[in-house]
């Protein structure tokens, strides 16, 4: 199972990304990536200015152009995640397509990042963000996986939930930035894949100084014993990683955290 880790730059210009984008996952599935995954935002500067004038609702410009190369491809695509417009309110959303360019999984941004960090980060995506209310999982050929998105991924009961359903990966597209992404980013993706015994997948925009938003980079996946397979810098770069499924059943028989767990004293629940 071959993932395509794609960290573009996003520019303020969203034909333009969407072109980028197409050119990358096209590369991906020459090099035989079975999965291509997007960044957070990927056709929008992280901005909340920019949300509704990007925005677009279902079966949008982004998202058509998504699910058709999905099917020519023959690829399952995360579609890193998009400005969608929906009743009057925007939500920060990521679209799944198979390999036939069907819509497999949509997940609305649950945990908006309203953060006020001294000496660093202050953002407030429910100034314009609507939250979601789902947890995500979908079926593909190589088993059930799990797609939250960036501030999400902080939310331990959310990844358990998607671990409880089967998931043997959590796609994360995310834009940590320069005070989140040195202290948590791999921190986060070591820590989830350790306490669920999955594969962790985060993919961010490539680093752009000059925004007004500058993201960490830093793509990275990991196995379920916690060990980092690969890890971007900052630079505009595609990642490939290797998951090996039967590294999943492995772990989880040599250390028993799941059929350990005392749901007798306490129990993880879906809403």
């Amino acid at each position: 199972m071959r993932i395509a880790l794609i960290q573009m730059p996003v520019l303020p210009d969203k034909v333009k990304n969407i072109q980028t984008a197409c050119g990358k996952i096209r590369e991906a599935a020459k090099n035989g990536a079975d999965f291509a995954v997007l960044p957070e935002m990927f056709c929008c500067p992280y901005d909340n200015s920019c949300f509704g004038a990007y925005g677009e609702p279902e079966g949008g410009e982004a998202q058509t152009a998504l699910s058709h190369l999905a099917a020519e491809l023959g690829l399952y695509l995360v579609g890193g995640t998009v400005p969608e417009l929906s009743e009057g309110r925007i939500y920060n959303t990521s679209y799944v397509y198979g390999p036939d360019g069907r819509q497999l999984a949509k997940h609305r941004k649950a945990h908006l990042f309203d953060i006020d960090v001294q000496g660093g980060q202050r953002f407030r995506e429910s100034d314009t963000l609507s939250p979601g209310n789902a947890i995500t999982t979908f079926e593909t050929a190589f088993g059930t996986m799990g797609l939250c998105v960036c501030f999400d991924l902080r939310f331990e009961e959310l990844a358990r939930c998607m671990c409880l359903r089967g998931a043997k990966v959590i796609f994360v597209p995310a834009a940590f930035n320069m005070t989140t992404g040195p202290a948590h980013w791999e921190l986060l993706f070591r820590q989830r894949a350790v306490d669920n015994q999955c594969f962790t997948v985060g993919v961010s925009p490539a680093r752009d100084e000059q925004g007004s938003y500058v993201a960490y980079g830093n793509s990275i996946a990991v196995d379920p014993w916690g060990a980092v397979l690969c890890r971007a810098g900052a630079e505009e770069t595609t990642l490939y990683a290797d998951l090996d499924v039967e590294r999943l059943e492995a772990v989880r028989a040599q250390l028993p955290i799941l059929s350990a767990r005392r749901t007798d004293l306490y129990e993880v629940r879906e809403k």
